[in-house]
């Protein structure tokens, strides 16, 4: 590939995501006239599509992951036409002499690696028995059925959280269906993704699984016998006495219930030991993606390193045997040379994180009135608390770090910790606002820059076209296989998930880079007065920080953290 131009093509006319949940709150059956039932149902269900939307974007919303402009903005910008649209000029023309005179040296950047030796001392043993293992109850108390919503990322944790809420109730789990969302549309089902036989074999003693409720309870209406809990119902974070509390005594009554729209509904902490450790064995060994997935996210893997050797239990845990077994004639870009090390980077700036952060980002009264405009079409009710609060200045939000950092802002940061202008980059993220105006920047410091698209050809991705989740897949295997995995939003799903992933099996060799989005700011504020010298130094103290090894605090999320002994044993160095 060398130092070619971005290499994108073939890419889809698609809106920004969201997880759009399709729990309904259930309330009494009231008893109007017909003639006002179409006028009623209406205003209620514009409202509860608002407060989705508005409610929704941060703690659910997860990209796609396509691609990064459409076909439209190839021709012609939304915002800006073709203008580069930079906030930083002059640390982008120090960073770009910076990387022309490292051109020719050899690659040094430390951070191709983890910083501190401490993180080999943890090692992965969520699947381990022990004595305190709860094992599989002889009497079940019921079946809980759960409809997941969300993408991939977040039915996963949804899957996760449900095999624990089986186990605290002694319940017998059916396996988890996935919600049909207008937003999403895709019809994937657990066993589309994820391998289901092996699911079972490695839940068997601890879990009661079923594929399917008996027959006596399917033809139930589960919302006339009260079986019917939605999240309204199930407050978020919710701890095990919530359940005791709201779900047992129904699933001791009608033996079932059925947990809809079943998202963010178990908190970390408080948590029985037990259930922790049973958690972690779920994400981290239980889920194993298809055979079909896995041998496309290899071809994605092969291509970008130009070879087929499986390296470490990460490669084997995400590609099972595929990654050793694809032909090397697949693809003429195969034979191209280049180095076998790429960086994977999780861009999140889709014009709703954008819209609803009520930050600037460079693109002056246009973007400004853009941004509005978006934010009174789709969060309206972000208009009216803000019409209620005390008004806070866009350079403040900035400085407060609650701006998604910029395809720019992603470059500065890659170049200041020593990476050459020849990386190549896995780009993972969905519709990026600006299109090839915002991601300039980023394309002339880094050309290496490639997606799935780019790295296979239409008839291998065409299985994956209209299902968001598999696609959604194939950029968590090479993320999470990546040789440094970085990430501009550690708050999202997928960057959760994987750097967790990358914790457990990477065995101290799985570097991932998280800017702290306050103190970048901060940096990045002196732009008109900062030496290159100065801004690499603080830049490499920032992310050195965020490498810290760190066990999980109380209350953090165990998919992210997994260092601590409910997932993992400590040996001593």
């Amino acid at each position: 590939m060398g130092n070619k131009a971005l290499l994108l093509h073939g890419l889809k006319n698609e809106t920004p995501k969201f997880s759009a949940s399709k729990s309904l709150n259930v309330g009494k059956r009231h008893l109007w006239s017909r003639k006002y039932i179409p006028s009623v149902a209406l205003t209620f269900g514009f409202t509860a599509l608002l407060l989705l939307l508005d409610s929704l974007v941060f703690s659910a919303f997860d990209p796609i992951n396509t691609s990064i402009w459409s076909k439209d903005e190839r021709a012609a910008n939304v915002s800006g036409g073709q203008i580069p649209v930079q906030m930083y000029d002059r640390l982008l023309n120090l960073a770009s002499s910076a990387l022309s005179k490292k051109e020719h040296e050899q690659d040094l950047s430390k951070f191709w690696e983890e910083q501190f030796h401490q993180t080999v001392t943890w090692r992965p043993c969520a699947d381990r028995k022990t004595s305190r293992n709860l094992g599989k109850p002889k009497n079940s108390t019921g079946y809980i059925l759960v409809s997941a919503n969300g993408g991939l990322n977040q039915q996963r944790v949804a899957v996760c959280n449900a095999v624990a809420v089986a186990s605290l109730l002694n319940a017998t789990l059916v396996i988890p269906k996935f919600l049909y969302s207008n937003v999403w549309k895709d019809p994937s089902q657990f066993a589309d993704i994820y391998q289901e036989k092996y699911f079972f074999n490695m839940l068997k003693d601890e879990v009661n699984l079923v594929k399917e409720l008996p027959s006596h309870l399917k033809s139930l209406d589960f919302e006339e016998i009260g079986s019917l809990i939605t999240d309204a119902e199930i407050p978020k974070e919710a701890i095990t006495g919530d359940y005791i509390k709201t779900v047992l005594p129904i699933l001791l009554k009608n033996g079932v219930v059925h947990l809809l729209g079943f998202g963010n509904r178990l908190g970390f902490d408080p948590l029985p030991f037990e259930l922790q450790k049973l958690r972690c064995k779920c994400n981290f060994h239980a889920l194993k993606f298809v055979p079909r997935i896995q041998q496309v996210g290899s071809l994605l893997v092969r291509r970008i390193r130009k070879y087929s050797i499986a390296r470490n239990v990460l490669d084997r845990q995400l590609l099972g045997n595929f990654l050793s077994n694809i032909p090397s004639n697949s693809r003429p870009l195969d034979a191209a040379k280049g180095p076998s090390r790429y960086l994977a980077l999780h861009l999140r700036f889709e014009i709703d994180m954008v819209a609803y952060s009520r930050c600037e980002f460079g693109g002056g009264e246009d973007e400004r009135k853009e941004l509005q405009s978006y934010r009174e079409s789709h969060f309206p009710l972000l208009i009216q608390r803000l019409k209620n609060s005390k008004p806070v200045s866009a350079t403040e939000l900035r400085m407060l770090g609650r701006c998604p950092l910029t395809p720019e802002e992603a470059a500065l940061v890659l170049a200041g910790l020593g990476f050459k202008h020849g990386t190549f980059i896995y780009l993972a993220g969905s519709h990026i606002y600006g299109g090839k105006a915002r991601m300039q920047a980023l394309t002339s410091l880094y050309p290496n820059l490639v997606t799935k698209e780019d790295l296979l050809t239409a008839s291998e991705l065409a299985p994956f076209r209209n299902y968001s989740s598999r696609l959604a897949a194939l950029d968590f295997i090479a993320c999470a296989t990546a040789d440094v995995f970085a990430i501009t939003d550690s708050g999202s799903q997928l960057s959760s998930l994987v750097s967790g992933l990358r914790t457990y099996y990477g065995g101290g060799h799985a570097p991932t880079l998280r800017p702290s989005k306050k103190r970048l700011a901060a940096i990045l504020s002196e732009n008109d007065t900062l030496t290159w010298e100065s801004f690499e130094e603080r830049i490499r103290k920032m992310i050195e920080e965020g490498q810290r090894p760190r066990t999980r605090g109380y209350g953090r999320n165990i998919y992210r953290q997994p260092r601590c002994l409910e997932c993992m044993c400590k040996y001593r160095s």
